[in-house]
């Protein structure tokens, strides 16, 4: 079954979690991950996203494969800015994909 996440809007209806907040006045909404309402399988490798990230995770090229450029170039910023010492983030978000697997810009999972 799917987990909320929670956010916080301003809007009149209710949906997923129905909670207030009342103490800031704002409801409380939740929604599914994206790859419940979102048909189907993506048709990148998540052993491919991995591989590409843990050797070249400090350029975010494994993120630039999935389609997740802001991440991509968040890696690439950070390991620029550490002189390289970033780098070990994509490792680490490397290992992640490969073992969690993870979704595309689409939202799809993965393919194994």
């Amino acid at each position: 079954m799917g987990q909320c996440s929670p956010i916080i809007v301003r809007s009149a209806p209710w949906r997923c979690g129905q909670q207030e907040c009342r103490s800031l006045g704002f409801r409380l909404m939740t929604y599914p991950p994206p790859y419940q309402y979102s048909g189907g399988v993506s048709d990148k490798s998540k052993v491919v996203a991995g591989i590409l990230q843990i050797v070249l995770g400090g350029f975010g090229v494994g993120r630039f494969y999935i389609g997740d450029t802001k991440t991509g170039v968040l890696q690439l910023v950070v390991t620029l800015v550490t002189c390289g010492i970033g780098s070990l983030w994509g490792f680490i978000d490397g290992i992640l994909i490969l073992i969690n697997g993870g979704v595309d810009a689409q939202g799809r999972p993965l393919r194994d």
